[in-house]
């Protein structure tokens, strides 16, 4: 499957015909706005992204930023120039900055996770090597840095500074994330804190990044945030969602990794709220083995997932964040069409089965 044909049935969802959006920006071909978004967007990392000497530290980068991804987060930094006002060509460097972050969190994270597959395509680590994957790694959160360097003097300012204050805390979510593996007790708060650090955040930054950009008013930045926020973990539930119970030719990733690694998802607490005796004590063996043969780990656990309500637990959830994020957009003043833009993008993400 495509890239293109996996970011569109995600963004198709939310935007519906082109006709929207000629209400809003005028007449448009038959490309729709976030399509333009996103080739505008690949146009601008395929020339700030070129393989140079030692190759094998820069194919490594091309390579994980080519097998595409939803881009969600360069794509909503743009939109969210836009929307303030702005130029989305001014945003371009700090969609690409999010962007080259996050990928490179997500080679790292697969070092971590000993994961075999990422959208589908080898992981970096195990198409050349870890040592291959950390360096390389390593040089695109520096890269990441770089790209704000042509922004004005406060703008610089601004903007890495709340870059380091999410690049730390996505540490943290990270370092969360894996101490949660081996701990019995971990709460909902405490999860919801590690998918709000290791993902929401991001997604956060990425638009008061682009309001920043914008010369967006202090305020609206704050509360663009917190709609990034809120819509991060809404999106982060459903991917755990996804993990478990999504379909293989569509997600792009190994079903039931999230079990196999026995992480302690929302589904999974949920799951020991409200299981019957057995199957939570079924439920905490199963996730204190790692069995050679996986498959049949993962389809008792999904059994117990969906016996115990924790399926209805998560959906419900998904929608709590959802609406916690809207509340958050009707805090800006942005013009009324542009919010529903952004709110009809989030109701999308929460129907998505990629």
């Amino acid at each position: 499957m495509s890239n293109a044909f996996t970011l569109n049935r995600i963004l198709g969802w939310a935007f519906g015909q082109n006709q929207f959006f000629e209400r809003i920006f005028g007449p448009m071909s038959d490309i729709d706005i976030i399509s333009k978004y996103r080739e505008q967007f690949v146009t601008h990392l395929q020339a700030r992204t070129q393989i140079t000497d030692p190759r094998n530290l820069y194919e490594p980068i091309q390579y994980i930023l080519g097998l595409g991804g939803k881009r969600l987060r360069p794509i909503l930094a743009l939109m969210t120039a836009e929307a303030f006002g702005g130029k989305a060509e001014k945003a371009m460097d700090v969609a690409l900055a999010i962007e080259m972050f996050h990928n490179f969190s997500l080679v790292h994270d697969d070092i971590m996770d000993d994961a075999p597959l990422r959208r589908g395509k080898t992981t970096v680590h195990e198409k050349w090597d870890i040592n291959t994957g950390i360096l390389s790694g390593d040089a695109m959160l520096i890269l990441s840095y770089q790209f704000f360097e042509g922004y004005p003097v406060k703008t610089y300012f601004e903007l890495t500074k709340l870059f380091s204050k999410t690049a730390l805390e996505v540490c943290e979510g990270q370092q969360y994330d894996v101490d949660f593996e081996t701990r019995d007790d971990v709460t909902i708060p405490e999860y919801l804190k590690m998918i709000e650090y290791k993902t929401s955040v991001l997604v956060a930054a990425a638009m008061k990044m682009g309001a920043i950009v914008a010369d967006a008013d202090p305020k609206d930045a704050d509360a663009i945030y917190e709609f990034g926020r809120n819509l991060g973990i809404a999106f982060q539930l459903q991917d755990d969602f996804l993990d478990a119970f999504g379909n293989p030719e569509t997600f792009g990733k190994q079903i039931g990794g999230d079990i196999i690694e026995n992480k302690k998802t929302y589904l999974y607490l949920k799951a020991l709220q409200g299981a019957n005796k057995d199957d939570k004590e079924g439920l905490l063996h199963l996730y204190s083995i790692k069995p050679e043969d996986s498959s049949t780990k993962v389809e008792a656990v999904k059994t117990i997932f969906e016996e115990s309500g924790a399926v209805e637990e998560t959906r419900k959830a998904i929608k709590k964040y959802t609406q916690m994020a809207f509340r958050a957009l009707d805090e800006t003043k942005l013009p009324e069409q542009s919010k529903e833009l952004l709110q009809q993008f989030g109701e999308s993400l929460m129907e998505r089965t990629v």
